[in-house]
């Protein structure tokens, strides 16, 4: 025994002293201008990379998303595992702080739409809306046009129109899939082309932080020329009107018609309203008097932290300015919490539908409704700061641009379109996609080029949009399948084949745009080639339906 502690004393002692001296290196460059072999090179890009390849592989996502991480840590770190591990757990830390208001949102929201289930409101809305759209094709639209009612944020777009169009979705035998996907075309495509929101002010305030740039004015000039945006919402018309589907998401649409709205194994969010705990005394307006109360006041919350309700300030009464710095998290998280004490009081003193208890209890279920989204966001939120801010991936975008981009003349715009949809894709976020691109563009093109400029900015946002779509640590592909309760992976498989449908149009259109460049006739020509290709596309499909059916 005596001879085994010997051995083991020293062995323990080694053990510390590298400990430690790897913990004081980790520190001692922590303290000094610390920059990673790996900054601003190609393999910055590596971790969402791997993170996305394995997601898609193996579709465990939790798994998948934390190994990027980890990989991000270590090459940040040259491969220092203390300084790695450190680092992953500082930029953890950041990150959630930095948007603690939208987790903080996501845990109201969920309390609201479990009271709105255990109230019975849920329920009898989706017998009403059953009732007045009696058709899989008037369900597809209404959600759509929700979607676009609630355009000012992606967010709030994304889990609300979820929440409420679900029970409808549902009755109609329309797939979760498509639910989330028709809540994710819709959300962040709108949010790009609409003036008032949230998105309009982020890509003026970039712009504008360029001398000699109107951002709002450049903004609004490149809507027509978004052909990303423009014909995802033409799609989903089409789709709707015909109710065609393709790849995926016909198998989960044909399995919906059969009763299965989930088609895989993978059901995370099955049983969650729980009918045995819902109320049978429910109303309509149990659910559309919480969610008109959620949509004034967050749309106040986000007017409010923009300075719009300050007396004296330059933007009373001033909504675009107000919106323009509004911070969407903290306001989305004020308008929330004034939406819970509301409910507190409706279902408690003005209802007396549920009791104290019952009104707490749906605190704690809210809270477990939304822990898989807010475990996912955490790890998307992570492996963008590390990919951007620790290893700087958006450097290296920004400098390969730089290089090639004066040479490409009357295409740039399409090869714009190109690097936003891989940096958006690599990086799950189209904010801090046409935060880098913006810059670029417009010094590329100059302030006075016209309308080259506004095309090479239309391109520049879709292709954010885009690449945010298709990815799946993107936090509003998160949340869209977070508000209609489907599987992530599932609604990132679904639909990947209809956006890169679209942008393969939009890519081509973004081509004849540089040189052409006549609105008009530009976008007569996108409308008409989208429609040609969706038109073959359901050709072939029904051929292929027909043969299958001939066998």
């Amino acid at each position: 025994m005596q001879g085994t502690k010997r051995r083991i004393i020293p062995f323990i002692l080694a053990l510390a002293a590298i400990t430690g001296l790897l913990m004081t290196t980790a520190f001692a460059e922590g303290e000094a201008e610390y920059v990673s072999s790996f900054f601003a090179q190609p393999l910055s890009l590596l971790p969402p990379v791997l993170a996305i390849a394995l997601a898609l592989i193996t579709k465990e996502v939790y798994t998948s998303l934390f190994l990027g991480c980890l990989v991000g840590g270590f090459l940040y770190a040259n491969f220092n595992p203390v300084l790695a591990v450190t680092s992953v757990y500082d930029t953890i830390a950041s990150k959630v702080g930095e948007n603690m208001g939208i987790v903080v949102f996501l845990v109201s929201l969920g309390f609201i739409v479990v009271l709105m289930n255990r109230s019975g409101g849920s329920k009898a809305y989706g017998d009403w809306a059953k009732k007045v759209i009696k058709t899989r094709r008037g369900a597809l639209l209404a959600t759509m046009i929700l979607a676009i009612v609630l355009g000012v944020d992606d967010y709030f777009n994304n889990l609300t129109t979820g929440n409420v169009m679900r029970p409808v979705t549902d009755g109609h035998q329309i797939s979760r899939a498509k639910l989330a996907y028709m809540i994710d075309s819709t959300a962040a495509p709108v949010c790009i082309m609409m003036p008032i929101s949230s998105w309009a002010a982020a890509v003026s305030g970039v712009a504008e932080s360029m001398e000699g740039v109107s951002g709002l004015q450049l903004f609004i000039s490149a809507i027509p020329w978004n052909y990303y945006a423009i014909l995802t919402i033409f799609t989903l018309i089409v789709l709707a009107v015909f109710d065609e589907d393709f790849g995926p998401m016909k198998v989960h649409e044909d399995n919906a018609k059969r009763g299965d709205i989930y088609t895989t194994p993978e059901r995370p969010f099955e049983g969650a309203d729980d009918e045995s705990k819902n109320s049978t005394n429910g109303k309509v307006i149990d659910l559309i008097i919480p969610v008109i109360v959620l949509i004034v006041s967050c749309v106040s919350g986000l007017l409010f932290t923009g300075g719009f309700f300050t007396p004296g300030s330059d933007y009373f009464m001033d909504v675009m300015g107000a919106f323009a710095d509004c911070t969407a998290a903290t306001g989305l998280m004020y308008g929330s919490f004034i939406v819970v004490i509301f409910c507190f009081l409706y279902f408690l003193v003005f209802r007396r539908s549920m009791s104290f208890v019952q009104v707490t209890d749906c605190i704690a279920e809210g809270f477990k409704v939304m822990v898989p989204a807010i475990l996912i966001l955490t790890f998307a939120w992570t492996i963008s700061g590390v990919t951007n801010d620790l290893l700087g991936a958006n450097v290296f975008v920004e400098q390969a641009m730089e290089s090639s981009a004066e040479s490409l003349a009357n295409f740039l715009p399409a090869v714009i379109f190109v690097v936003a949809c891989g940096l958006g894709f690599a990086t799950g976020t189209s904010w801090g996609t046409f935060g880098i691109l913006i810059p670029i563009v417009v010094s590329v093109f100059g302030t006075d080029a016209g309308t080259i400029l506004t095309v090479g900015l239309g391109a520049c946002l879709g292709g954010a949009v885009m690449g945010d779509h298709c990815s799946p640590i993107s936090d509003t592909t998160i949340l869209a399948s977070t508000g209609a309760q489907c599987y992530h992976i599932n609604h990132v498989n679904t639909q990947i084949p209809y956006a890169l449908t679209v942008a393969a149009v939009a890519f081509v259109n973004h081509i004849l745009a540089g040189l052409i460049q006549n609105v008009i006739i530009n976008f007569v020509i996108a409308l008409a080639s989208m429609f040609a290709v969706l038109m073959i596309i359901r050709a072939v499909t029904s051929k292929k339906n027909a043969a299958t059916a001939g066998k």
